[in-house]
């Protein structure tokens, strides 16, 4: 049973790699900003929004609109108003993966016993609630940019990948970054009639440690999955147990990172806060760069 980041920041802790970020670590990522440039990397959410089988898609509905007051609503002072209501999975679109999100040996990070995670009541432990706003220094290294733009259904990133990656970009992943992986799957999904979950390019589970082992923050990239659909052989979502399970590291999952990428920069401010969901596995996000 791996436990590489158990207990490293208390036994209650349910925050994960995260901690790696302290107050120097952000005033340092702030420093960098120069233009003032700020890229949204968020997907926009609709009913259109593709999601894979097995999760329901977002459904938006309108309480009050224009039609009511065409209907003959009151108008008290002549004030109107519109409102609405979204239900939508949390794993939509660009989102983050809570620390509950996935496990094996019936235990989350830091040993938190996985029947905690319940229908009726959320997450008992390491929830999104807990994760709190993530911001820090963002590092974007652009595989696709290296090896072909982009890389194809099944391409396995491995830890070579990610140096050659880094030597390009000029940046050295260290202690408290936020790692952005861009594949290419996103802008080539985009041009596709329909999306496909079942191949794309993403992390083994080799490029994932050696993440894990410089103490990022927190882990992203264009594609589903983070890592690489099919899994090797004998494997479920390795690299979600390993990170996320076993050194804390949340995903950021659905990223796009094209328009990022055009600017040449490959450092920066980050900016993401997750919807605090008591008990939630996970939450739509809108992360930002500002350059």
């Amino acid at each position: 049973m791996s436990r590489e980041a158990w207990q490293r920041w208390g036994e209650d802790d349910e925050r994960g790699a995260l901690n790696h970020i302290g107050s120097v670590h952000v005033l340092e990522a702030a420093a960098l900003v120069r233009s003032g440039r700020v890229v949204s990397l968020a997907q926009t959410l609709s009913s259109r929004t593709p999601v894979p089988q097995h999760r329901a898609g977002m459904q938006h509905f309108m309480g009050r609109d224009g039609g009511d007051y065409a209907a003959g609503a009151r108008r008290p002072g002549g004030f109107q108003f519109a409102e609405d209501t979204v239900v939508l999975p949390l794993h939509i679109g660009t989102h983050i993966d809570a620390l509950c999100h996935a496990w094996y040996d019936d235990a989350l990070y830091n040993g938190f016993p996985g029947n905690g995670t319940r229908s009726t009541s959320g997450a008992t432990r390491c929830g999104i609630d807990k994760m709190g706003p993530v911001v820090g220094r963002g590092v974007l290294l652009d595989v696709a940019g290296v090896n072909g733009d982009p890389l194809r259904d099944g391409a396995a990133i491995g830890p070579r990948d990610l140096e050659q990656a880094a030597e390009r970009a000029g940046v050295a992943v260290g202690k408290g970054d936020i790692v952005l992986i861009r594949t290419g799957w996103a802008e080539h999904q985009g041009l596709a009639d329909s999306v496909s979950f079942d191949g794309e390019p993403g992390l083994d589970v080799d490029a994932a440690l050696w993440l894990a082992e410089r103490d990022i923050s927190a882990l992203g990239a264009d594609n589903f999955a983070v890592e690489v659909i099919p899994f090797a052989q004998g494997t479920v979502f390795p690299v979600h147990q390993r990170l996320i399970r076993d050194f804390g590291v949340p995903l950021l999952e659905g990223l796009l990172l094209h328009e990022l990428a055009m600017t040449g920069r490959h450092a920066f401010l980050f900016v993401a806060s997750p919807l605090p969901v008591v008990g939630g596995t996970g939450s739509p996000i809108n992360p930002i760069a500002i350059l």
